[in-house]
């Protein structure tokens, strides 16, 4: 019987080195670091378009009930006025908002709504992130005017 006679290989295998691994953290630290920032800056920027993009559209609803009743919901009607009929008011051909609720603004607050506005025929503004009047960047105040 003829035998092989070249050496068996063995295939060995070989886990990573702590510093291999460690290189590895480093490098995804460090991207993380790099992206994070940029990522959650770009959530702050949308949460402040979405409110613009509310306001406008609640005040073209708010238009709209100024059209068919001949004035704007006073102040303690509120935007609620827009998705339900107020007391005595014979002329409402609403709802004026699609899903017949009135939204709140990107932070789970509501809206504020004054009429007769101190800028114009009414005021509708959002605090910002931080609820607070004023502030600059996400806490800004988000308005109509």
């Amino acid at each position: 019987m003829i035998r092989n006679k070249s050496p068996i290989r063995r295939i060995c295998s070989r886990g990573f080195t702590l510093l291999e691994l460690l290189v590895v953290m480093v490098i995804i630290g460090l991207l993380a670091g790099y992206v994070g920032p940029k990522y959650f800056a770009q959530i702050g920027k949308s949460e402040i378009k979405t409110a613009k993009a509310q306001i406008n559209a609640l005040g073209k609803a708010l238009d709209q009930y100024r059209l068919d009743t001949g004035h704007y919901p006073s102040t303690s009607q509120g935007l609620i006025a827009l998705v339900g009929q107020p007391t005595g008011e014979t002329k409402w051909d609403g709802p004026y908002l699609q899903k017949n609720t009135v939204p709140p603004d990107p932070w789970g607050k509501s809206y504020l709504y004054k009429y007769p506005g101190e800028h114009g025929d009414y005021d509708l503004l959002s605090y910002g992130h931080d609820g607070q009047p004023g502030g600059t960047g996400e806490a800004a105040d988000i308005t109509n005017w």
